[in-house]
């Protein structure tokens, strides 16, 4: 299958990867998939059944036994597993924690890629994480790998803390980012990488709008009228 209207973003922590992809999304009418939603979810679900400190082989089969369903609208990502909504479950302090290691195992990348693939093939999407223009969507028309320096984007995700009241230092939200992308670099499984057609924007220097318009004219250069493909 020829992906041709889905959209890949992929980036390390802190890259802005969620929000832009969502206003891209919003921009040209097309659906939003946040997919580390995905494997927060199995990572939720695991949690709510005392699997915690399963082992991965256990894990990757709850991931190949749950029923996931998504809703998608342009600026949101709902997410359902055996028809309840655990969207407001998915971003607390222990699900971060568990998805982070379920995201490793290849079992469960295994299931979440066909969730993932058969939402692209609806087409009008636009999909982010780290593996979408590699590993989930090579045929995608356009990709783009979105990247700032790590003071950079540790300070962005500092900022994003302390409006939901957290007091967390930057040296600490340094160190967690610089560990998650050497994890998430260093992967076995389908690791972080950019792939060799995507457009490699960089916005250490750049505002959000910036990064969004630039974008936008790459859609356009895409697809044309973006909005009616």
């Amino acid at each position: 299958m020829y992906y041709s209207s889905v959209i890949a973003i992929d980036g390390p922590a802190g890259s802005g990867k969620s929000t832009l992809a969502r206003r891209l999304a919003s921009s040209l009418g097309w659906r939003f998939l946040d997919t580390g939603a995905l494997y927060r979810a199995v990572a939720a679900e695991a949690s709510a059944r005392g699997l915690g400190a399963a082992s991965d082989g256990e894990l990757g089969r709850l991931a190949g036994e749950l029923d996931i369903q998504v809703a998608l609208e342009s600026d949101l990502c709902r997410v359902f597993v055996g028809g309840r909504d655990l969207t407001g479950q998915l971003r607390s302090p222990p699900v971060s924690s568990l998805a982070s290691r379920v995201a490793s195992i290849p079992e469960v990348r295994d299931s979440l890629r066909a969730l993932q693939r058969r939402i692209g093939g609806e087409g009008r999407l636009v999909t982010e994480g780290r593996d979408q223009g590699t590993a989930i969507f090579p045929e995608a028309r356009l990709k783009f790998f979105l990247t700032a320096d790590a003071e950079t984007r540790a300070g962005r995700r500092l900022k994003e803390l302390r409006d939901k009241g957290r007091d967390d230092t930057l040296e600490d939200v340094l160190e967690g980012m610089l560990d998650r992308d050497g994890r998430d670099a260093g992967r076995a499984v389908d690791p972080l990488r950019e792939a060799p057609d995507a457009v490699r924007l960089d916005s250490t220097s750049m505002t959000e709008d910036e990064v969004l318009a630039a974008m936008l004219a790459k859609a356009r250069e895409a697809f044309g009228d973006a909005s009616g493909v």
